[in-house]
Order: C-alpha cells, then structure tokens, then sequence
C-alpha cells in the first residue's frame, strides 16, 4: 500500500489526539472516507467540521467502545452507510493509575481499563476483518498498545495488563491472517511509550526516553503502517527494555528498570481529568 487514497478509514478514539491526527492524515491523503467514533459528541463534530472544511469526507458516530453492543450496532450503520472498512485505528484507549493495585477505590476502573484497551479492539475487529477478508482489497489494521504491553510497571497494574492483552492478541491475529494466506490484510502493533498527549500527565522522566511528540508517533505509525509491518517500539530505549527484559534474570531486569526510572514512572501520575 502507497498511500490510503480511495479508501475508507475508521479511526477508534478519533475526535482528539492521535486518533484526530491519524483522521486527519488520512483526509489528507484523500481517503474515500474517514470515519470518526468518539464518546465525545462535542468534540467529534468539532473534528468532523474542521476535516469536512478542508475537503475530506467524514461520518462521525457516538460509539462507546467498553460496550460490544454500542460496538455491534455503529458497526452494522458503517456497512450499511458507509461500506467495507478498508484501513482501522483501533486507537481509543484509557489509563487509570497512581496506586498500588490493592488500592483501587473504584473497581469499575478495572472494568472500564479492560473492557476500552483489551476489549474494545477486539470487538471493533471483529466486525470489520469479515469484510477486509471478502473483499481480497489491501488492508490494514493498526492497533495502538503501549510499551506498557511489554514490560511491568509499578502503579499501572491494570492498565499494563490490558496493554499486554491486546499486544498477544492483536499479533497473535497478525500470525492467523499469514496462516489463513489472507496477505492482503497487515497488521501492525503500535508501543509507544508515554505521549505528550496529556493522558500521561505528572509521569515522570525515564532516564534517556523523552516524552513522545503526538505527531512523530502518528508519522512513524503511519510509515509503518503503509509498509505493512507488524510492530512498532517507540523509543529505542523501549525496545531495549524489551530485550533486556527477555535475557536477564528477573532480579537484574528489576534493577535496571528502577534503576533508569520506569518503575517509578507513575508515582505522581496525574493523566485527564475524568469527565
């Protein structure tokens, strides 16, 4: 794939931050359609009229993605409206964090974390990739995890395990899609450490990590994404974790990662404000 041009894009969490800047790439790049679902009907139809004035074509649906039937029923009015799904974001994501997991005052915080980060994805792909497949036309799917999916984390226990959930998943679906020879389908799984996109606010700096830019993530995304390919780490240092995480035994890797600030990463973690 060279470019999302006459395609129909669908974009998870698509009224603010990444899930808007994927939106607008992808009018930009004269998709076919970009459709928009957000719990936030305000800022999707501030969203879909800044892109519709700029020539795109958008339809936006209120779609709360912790709910499979929310889910099920905007899914059936984008086949029926809009048509087969060529290229998904399944970007929309929460985080709740800042004490220890025995802590949690709210246990529908749990729920939610898992039912949007692990969840969603799932369901939201389950009612597209029946279409990508049918219609033999190149597709993609890019699922934006977390490097959070990779390693522990102290203070993130549930938000890391929805993470972790959908990284297995979402390339688990990768591999299942070569086995089934159905090449025209890609999936690519997303890592990126924190994102300066205020849903990470009060975290605290990990020794040589930067707090990512929101448009250098969608850039490398979409690069990827176009090419096909199945993970992205973001930064390097997240990839080394991973490594080291993989080789050394777990007392070592403990120290290092504490050592260089990830398992203190969260302790004054702020994040949005919850609406």
């Amino acid at each position: 794939m060279k470019t999302v041009e006459n395609k129909t894009v669908l974009v998870t969490g698509g009224a603010m931050g990444l899930g808007k800047l994927f939106a607008t790439r992808a009018a930009e790049e004269k998709a076919a359609a970009v459709v928009l679902w957000d719990i936030n009907e305000e800022a999707l139809k501030a969203t879909a009229a800044e892109l519709e004035a700029a020539g795109g074509t958008i339809h936006t649906y209120k779609v709360d993605v912790s709910s499979a039937d929310s889910i099920a029923e905007a899914a059936k009015s984008v086949r029926e409206n809009v048509g087969t799904v060529d290229v998904l974001f399944n970007n929309a994501g929460i985080v709740r964090g800042n004490k220890y997991f025995w802590e949690t005052e709210n246990r529908k915080d749990i729920e939610q974390t898992v039912a949007i980060n692990s969840l969603g994805p799932m369901y939201v792909a389950l009612e597209f990739l029946p279409g990508m497949i049918a219609s033999g036309a190149e597709s993609r799917v890019v699922n934006i995890a977390s490097s959070a999916g990779l390693v522990a984390n102290p203070r993130m226990a549930v938000y890391a395990a929805s993470k972790w959930a959908a990284v297995g998943w979402s390339d688990s679906v990768r591999l299942e899609l070569e086995q089934a020879g159905h090449d025209h389908i890609r999936i690519t799984t997303v890592c990126p450490t924190y994102i300066n996109t205020g849903m990470f606010d009060g975290t605290k700096k990990i020794f040589l990590t930067p707090v990512l830019e929101q448009e250098a993530v969608v850039n490398d995304t979409w690069t990827e994404m176009i090419k096909g390919g199945p993970f992205l780490i973001l930064p390097w240092t997240s990839r080394l974790n991973k490594f080291l995480g993989g080789v050394l035994p777990v007392r070592l890797r403990d120290a290092f990662l504490s050592g260089v600030g990830v398992y203190s990463s969260m302790e004054d973690f702020k994040g949005h404000d919850k609406k």
